[in-house]
């Protein structure tokens, strides 16, 4: 009988799950990740600390923030002790706010055994995606499939080519399973494809027209400043945006500032399989600081409300698409200076700008660029006292100052 293997991954869709944040190290710098997805030992000195991201429900299985590096309970890291003792290094780790003993699980194992004919499909770097390091591996594996042949001895690998999915064998997912292993979620990577041949056309096709809205927005990003190579996404993904994937892109700019940008509210509705702008706008959030932990700043924390706001009510992308338009989301963890008496921050959305387009082309359409401004107390005050007339005399003397759709933490305010 053909052995079987599972992918492994986190399991998102808990409620109340917890989020773990980045490895630190006993002085409390952030350890670089990619020293656990190379596939050897990590040769580390001191103490590590695992600092939660967001509270909730502990798990026995977590990626840290930003990657495919599990962090996992000590009776899960004895399954792995027993059953694959060459293929990975137990890295004891306080997580915190947790009594209970954890282990980093950093997987040195890397076998060349994706199965290219067999997927769903894969792509891979060429030079036009100007990443050199990576030429020739897979820039994409969609419904991956391995070649069991070419595994050996290996009970827990990394792919090669494509290092953030780790396989597991068929003995390793059942001694997850019967230890009732929580955060964990296999899916079986060899035996035939599970979709139909109609079901492979129309993912194809999906994946089409994604990739070229992403492409298209990623060339006007480009035009804007030097262009982050990674895009984030959420612990969660949310339906409510076109293409059902919720992704932001960072931009470096110039005198050190950072502009962040939604990736996806153009994307075509991937449901109705047509070429579309989406919602037919992007968001845009300009800080004048170069933020190097994109996911736990406060920029990102607030236009990602801003964009559930867009997202999830038509009245307000009507009303975003058709000029100035000013709203209120929660305050929690946003910066202090920023939060009226009721826990509420205001932003005003469509401050014309001197150094951003109004609009960039896609294939399938003109897609509008909207700003989105953070304002300060007292300039909501003065909004919900004038209303209308407030919101174009406030985008008034923010043009006036210079300083237009920038959002910054230590300013005066304008009223």
């Amino acid at each position: 009988m053909a052995k079987r293997y599972f992918d492994l991954f986190e399991d998102v869709y808990i409620p109340n799950r917890w989020a773990l944040g980045s490895p630190l190290d006993e002085e409390n710098q952030e350890l670089r990740t990619w020293l656990f997805e190379r596939g050897e030992s990590a040769h580390l000195e001191g103490h590590t600390r695992i600092p939660l991201y967001a509270p909730g429900k502990a798990l026995d299985f977590s990626f840290v923030a930003g990657a495919t590096i599990p962090v996992v309970h000590a009776r899960v890291a004895a399954v792995f002790a027993e059953l694959a003792p060459g293929d990975v290094q137990l890295i004891p780790v306080e997580v915190e706010g947790e009594s209970e003993p954890y282990v980093l699980l950093n997987i040195t194992r890397i076998v060349k055994c994706i199965d290219d004919e067999a997927s769903d499909e894969v792509r891979y770097y060429k030079p036009e995606h100007e990443q050199p390091e990576r030429l020739g591996q897979y820039r994409s594996v969609i419904g991956m499939r391995i070649d069991p042949s070419k595994v050996g001895d290996a009970q827990v690998f990394r792919t090669w080519g494509w290092k953030v999915a780790i396989v597991v064998s068929e003995d390793i997912n059942q001694a997850l399973e019967r230890v009732s292993a929580t955060g964990t979620k296999f899916k079986e990577v060899t035996g035939p494809s599970t979709i139909s041949a109609d079901e492979r056309t129309r993912n194809r096709k999906s994946r089409e027209l994604l990739e070229t809205a992403a492409t298209a927005r990623e060339a006007a990003w480009r035009t804007l400043g030097t262009l982050d190579k990674e895009v984030f996404m959420p612990i969660a993904m949310s339906g409510s945006w076109p293409g059902q994937r919720q992704l932001w892109s960072v931009i470096r700019r110039e005198a050190g500032r950072t502009l962040l940008v939604t990736h996806g509210l153009s994307d075509p509705f991937i449901e109705r399989l047509e070429p579309s702008v989406g919602f037919g706008l992007e968001l845009a959030l300009e800080v004048d600081a170069s933020v190097k932990d994109i996911s736990k700043g406060w920029p990102l924390l607030l236009l990602d409300r801003v964009a559930d706001e867009v997202a999830e009510h038509e009245q307000v992308r009507e009303r975003v698409k058709a000029g100035l338009f000013s709203m209120e989301i929660s305050g929690k963890g946003l910066p202090r200076s920023l939060v009226n008496e009721e826990g509420r921050v205001a932003v005003l959305l469509g401050v014309e700008s001197r150094t951003l387009p109004r609009h960039f082309s896609t294939p399938y359409g003109e897609v509008k660029l909207v700003t989105v401004k953070a304002l300060l107390p007292s300039e909501l005050a003065y909004l919900l006292e004038h209303g209308a007339e407030g919101q174009a005399e406030l985008a008034r003397r923010f043009v006036e100052g210079g300083e237009e759709h920038l959002s910054r933490l230590r300013r005066k305010p304008v009223a």
